[in-house]
Parts: C-alpha cells; sequence; structure tokens
C-alpha cells in the first residue's frame, strides 16, 4: 500500500488519528537547526491553486509525487522543518516525518492564483489558535499590497490581528510582503529594490507587537537595501524554479552571508529542480547555510 493510499484509510477510517498525532508529535529544541539558521521546505502552494513548477503546469497537483519530494527533502540533514497548509502537514503527520521538526502553518491562502479578487487574500487555512492547538511553531501570513485595489486594506487588517493573536500564543508570526501590481489583468509581485524594501517596512509595523514578527523576503540583486530596513529576523524566499540553477544557487550564498538573514524557506526549487535530484538541491542549499 502506498502512502497515499494509508493516508486516505486512515482519513477514512480514523480521522481522530491527526489529533491524536499532532499531541503525541515530538517537538523540536528551537527554531534553527545544526547550522545555526532556519531551513523550511515550503509546501503551501497548492492551497492557492500554484501549481506550476517549472514549465510543467500541474507540477504539483499529484499529490503523492508531492509527498514523496518533501518526506526527501525533511529526511536531509540540515533541513529543520515545513510550512504548509493542515492537508498537507496531516498528510506529512501521517506519513510519520514531522516528530522533531519546525512545523509553520499557512494561514490566508484565499487570493487564488488567477482570480479578480486575488489580492484580497482572506484567511481560509489556520488561525492562531488553531496553530497553537496543533502544536506547530507558528503561522505564516502573504500579504501583497496594491495601491490600486481597496481590497488591500482588508488583507492588512487581516494580517495585523493575525500577528497579534500568535504574540499572545507565543508563536512565530512569519509575514511575506509583497507590492504588487495588475499587469494585463494579472497580479505580479514588483521585485524592484525600493518596492521590496517599502513591503518589508510596512510587513513589519503590523499588529501591536513585532516581538515574534520574522520577515519572509524575495532574493533580489540589491538586498543591502532591504535588510536596512528592518532589524527583524529574515528569511529568504526560494521563489520560482528558475532555468539556470547555478545562478540562482550563487545570488542566495551571496545574501546568505549576510548575518541578519536567518535562513531560508524553498518550496518548488527544491522540489521540483531542472534536474530533478531534489537530495542533490536540498544539500546545497544546507552547505551554503553552515
Amino acid at each position: 500500500m502506498s502512502a497515499a493510499e494509508q493516508i486516505l484509510q486512515t482519513r477514512v477510517e480514523s480521522p481522530g488519528r491527526v489529533a491524536e498525532l499532532f499531541t503525541a508529535r515530538r517537538q523540536p529544541d528551537g527554531l534553527t537547526g545544526e547550522t545555526g539558521r532556519l531551513m523550511l521546505v515550503a509546501a503551501d502552494h497548492t492551497a492557492r491553486g500554484a501549481l506550476r513548477a517549472g514549465a510543467d503546469a500541474l507540477a504539483m497537483a499529484d499529490r503523492g509525487r508531492l509527498l514523496d519530494r518533501l518526506a526527501l527533502a525533511l529526511s536531509r540533514p540540515g533541513v529543520d522543518g515545513v510550512l504548509g497548509t493542515p492537508d498537507v502537514l496531516e498528510d506529512l503527520l501521517l506519513m510519520g516525518v514531522l516528530d522533531g521538526k519546525v512545523a509553520i502553518g499557512s494561514m490566508n491562502r484565499g487570493g487564488l492564483v488567477g482570480t479578480v479578487f486575488e489580492i484580497d487574500d482572506r484567511f481560509t487555512a489556520y488561525d492562531a489558535d488553531a496553530v497553537a492547538r496543533a502544536g506547530l511553531q507558528g503561522g505564516k501570513m502573504l500579504l501583497r499590497i496594491d495601491p490600486d485595489d481597496h481590497a488591500t486594506a482588508a488583507t492588512l487588517e487581516a494580517c495585523a490581528s493575525a500577528v497579534g493573536a500568535l504574540a499572545r500564543l507565543g508563536l512565530m508570526a512569519m509575514v511575506e510582503p509583497f507590492l504588487s501590481h495588475r499587469v494585463d489583468g494579472r497580479l505580479r509581485n514588483d521585485l524592484s529594490t525600493e518596492s521590496v524594501v517599502r513591503s518589508a517596512t510596512v510587513a513589519a509595523g503590523l499588529g501591536w507587537t513585532s516581538a515574534y514578527t520574522w520577515l519572509k523576503l524575495p532574493v533580489i540583486e540589491e538586498m543591502e537595501p532591504v535588510l536596512a530596513a528592518t532589524t527583524l529576523p529574515v528569511l529568504l524566499l526560494g521563489g520560482e524554479v528558475a532555468e539556470d540553477q547555478e545562478a540562482q544557487f550563487a545570488l542566495w550564498a551571496k545574501v546568505l552571508g549576510n548575518p541578519q538573514v536567518r535562513g531560508m524557506v524553498v518550496g518548488r526549487s527544491l522540489l521540483y529542480p531542472p534536474d530533478g535530484d531534489v537530495a542533490g538541491a536540498v544539500d546545497a542549499v544546507v552547505e551554503m547555510m553552515r
């Protein structure tokens, strides 16, 4: 019986097993592991309808294939944990690969890719109380700021509320901000230096405290002004699968040299690398962080 079949059987016959396993799960010793930084594999794309990796529009649609790749990534030395929505984290829990791992719950997945309401990123997955009940280490939220879309205000308010709710529980709030614009009807993130700096400063000011806030920021060529704009811990966002993986890794290695960068959160670039070698891609990034 495959892992996916076993998960299905448990979901049908013993759905309460999920809560039992979360209660029994061995917790990590802290947010940073053997590299002194936090290395997470991101797996929250599918709940927003983002299934593309490289040229394959449905790469992440095969759940069994995705879970196999996630389990392989989590088994590699130096990988501290995973960021995911409830369905993915519960699948991994049922597979027995979350013990001792940092687990971050993805919270607002309502801004579905390609929709007219994409900027209105509703909290449709975890809330702060659910993150705490599951024994997760924190919650992550996406904050896209479109100056031309009034719906941005609701997302800002919801993210600020989530930051505060997580802080009251002593849990990490991971905020992933972008300045975004509609281009030919589709929402696109602005990765200019000025825009990334502005988005970081807005995200840092959300909520009644920033004590538990970490920023998840894209890697751009001019990272010095971005990192100089905040005193919060910064995690680097892996982003899309690059055609030139060597160039992508070289840029990551350069930015990881800054002590303010406390780790990386990488999904598709590691799970669906151009050469198909998941373990090799993961090991290469872990080595950069040492």
